[in-house]
Order: structure tokens, then sequence, then C-alpha cells
């Protein structure tokens, strides 16, 4: 297995900032990732396990300790029909949108939607990764893991890895690391259902038509690429993690007193958006928060309130952190913090933030 010493991390997110690990680890195999997670914690050593990088925000202080970087690759397809669907196992240092791609031409629906999300396979079931009314929840059939504390594999079917919004058991802790993901996808030319009514706009239907999967993901990119979602190494703009803060979900009587305070803030002809749960709760906008917050597109870029300009929003999109090309951690955290205080002064909604800290807090 390749190591490196001070080895710098930045170039391993996309969010292009961090400082150096103490060691890092590169593995090409599921038994070289096994080895070197088992190796470190015999050891007793600090472990930071690293896919695609895209939901990563890491100190300038770097990682004292021993970074794994998941490079495993393998696709297999271990059975199909089309009342069954097809069971597919992806290892976790898989690309992710390389895999979609792939379903989409083998005609595997359920992931389309998914399209253009950076990162890795691995890190999809951690994060529940969804977008455009799809989530991997609805096509995960087993994770299969191991377990730092019992030094075991272990498999847990979909009902055992508590998926909720943005969630799962493998997040809550870091005892397990991913090996790899089966997926149960139909067997179909069409898509699921389009579920997002701007996505279902593009495509020039009806919310619930189902259009063919190649249509489907080339619409889906196209909307990620107008928020400055597809990674492009020359736009600033997708020197992210994506959407930086979830979308919160609140109780009916915090969705009320978020209603009242709009209405004192905005006018009473403006609301907040609503998206009621089955449970009595109510989903609303993070990007909408922060517009109204008076955070525009490109927030940051004059350097407010003793910003340094290095981070700002996207110029696309309000819900992203961008690194503008020399921006430290420091800076993405100043920025965010703005962000965060000011939806909070503004409606007395505290948003939560959807990439991992490493070596410091928000």
């Amino acid at each position: 297995m390749p190591e490196e010493f001070d080895a710098p991390l930045a170039p391993l997110t996309t969010m292009r900032v961090g400082g150096p690990a103490a060691r890092l680890v590169t593995v090409t195999t599921t038994d070289e990732l096994v080895d070197a997670v088992r190796e470190v914690d015999d050891a007793g050593e600090p472990l930071l396990v690293v896919g695609g990088g895209s939901n990563l925000v890491i100190a300038d202080e770097g990682f004292a300790g021993t970074v794994v970087h998941v490079r495993t690759t393998g696709v297999t397809r271990e059975s199909q029909d089309y009342c069954g669907g097809a069971f597919v196992r992806i290892a976790a240092g898989e690309v992710w949108d390389d895999f979609v791609a792939r379903a989409v031409a083998e005609g595997w629906a359920g992931i389309e939607a998914l399209s253009g999300i950076p990162g890795s396979a691995g890190a999809t079931p951690i994060q529940n990764v969804g977008a455009y009314g799809q989530e991997v929840a609805q096509t995960i059939a087993q994770v299969r893991t191991w377990d730092r504390e019992t030094q075991s594999a272990r498999t847990f079917a979909a009902n055992e890895c508590a998926f909720t919004y943005r969630h799962s058991v493998f997040k809550a802790s870091t005892r397990y690391v991913v090996l790899d993901v089966a997926f149960q996808l139909e067997v179909a030319d069409l898509s699921r259902p389009i579920a997002y009514a701007d996505l279902a706009a593009g495509l020039g239907v009806e919310q619930g038509a189902r259009v063919p999967l190649a249509a489907t993901r080339e619409a889906v990119l196209a909307q990620r690429r107008k928020r400055g979602m597809v990674l492009d190494p020359d736009d600033h703009d997708t020197w992210s993690c994506g959407s930086f803060f979830t979308n919160p979900v609140l109780s009916q009587r915090a969705f009320d007193r978020l209603f009242e305070r709009v209405h004192e803030r905005l006018g009473s002809d403006v609301s907040p958006p609503a998206f009621p749960g089955a449970d009595g709760s109510v989903k609303t906008s993070a990007a909408w928060l922060i517009d109204k917050a008076g955070f525009s597109k490109g927030f940051g870029a004059a350097r407010e309130s003793g910003l340094s300009g290095r981070a700002t929003l996207s110029t696309k999109h309000t819900l992203a952190v961008t690194n503008r090309g020399d921006a430290t951690a420091a800076d993405i955290l100043a920025l965010a913090r703005t962000v965060r205080d000011g939806v909070h002064d503004a409606f007395g909604v505290t948003l939560v933030n959807e990439p991992v800290f490493i070596g410091h807090q928000l």
C-alpha cells in the first residue's frame, strides 16, 4: 500500500482546503482497506477515512494521524430479471457518478436523479445522499462494512441502516467503515416517477411522469450545472461541498413560529416553503432562508462583516459555500458561521451543516 508522510489533503477534497495528514495510505482493494484500518486501530492512532472528499472540510492544521484514501474498484451485477430487478454491488471507492452513468446505460432505474453528485459510492449510504426526489435509501439493499469494535465484517440490510434525511447509522459514529454497497434497481427503460417540480418542468412533463433514463440524467445534469453543482476545475462555484446546509425539518410548532417571524420581517404576503412530513414535521428550504435573511448569491466577495473575500456563497446558488481559489478552512468556517448566525437572528432557525468538519467545529 503506498504511503506518504506530511501529505497534503486539500487536493483530495472538492472544497480544496485543509492542512496535511501525518500519514496518508492509499488502498485499492477491499483487503487493503481492512488491513489499513486494522493496523491504525491496533496502534491506537487517530484514523480518517477519505473517499471522494466531497463532504469534508479539513482544518488548516491538518490531521495528526493516518488518513486512509479509499480507491477500491469493482461493479458486479449479481443478479438481474424483470421481476426482481438488478442486484448490483459496488466497491466503496468507485466514483459515484460513473456508476449512475453505467446504471442509465444498462437500463437500471432508481438512481438516475442522483446524476452529477460528486464523491464515492461508499459515502452515499453514510449521508443518505439524495437529490431531485430520489435518495439512496430507496434503492440500497445492503451495506457491507468493517466493524472497528468487533474487528469483523458486518453486513447491514437496508432496514438496519436507520436512514433518515441526510443521515444514517454510519454517520452517527466512526465505528463502521463502508466496504461496498449493494443496490436493488428496477430493470426499465424509463425513470422512476419524476418527483421534483423544476426537473419535471425542464423535461416538459408533469410531476409523476416517467421518461427515458438518459433524458432524466441529462435534465438533472443541466439543473445541477445551473447551480454550480457539477465539478469543473475552472469554475470556482464548484469548489465546494455542494449544499452546505441541510433543509431544516421542524416540528409543526417550530414551523408556526417561523411562519410568524417571516410575516413580521417580510410581510404577510410572504410565506416560507413548506413540505409536510408523514410524522407531522415540516421541511423548509435552507436556500430560501439564507436568501431572505439577506445573504444573496456571491455574498462575501465584498468582504462583508470582516470576511476575507476568499470564500463566498456561490454566484449561482445561495446554499453552496465556495472557495474562490485561495481560501483557507478558517475562511470557509467564518463565512458559514456568518450565514448560520444571520439566519438564526432573522428567523430563529439554526441551520445544520451537511459536510463533516475535521479538526474544528462550526
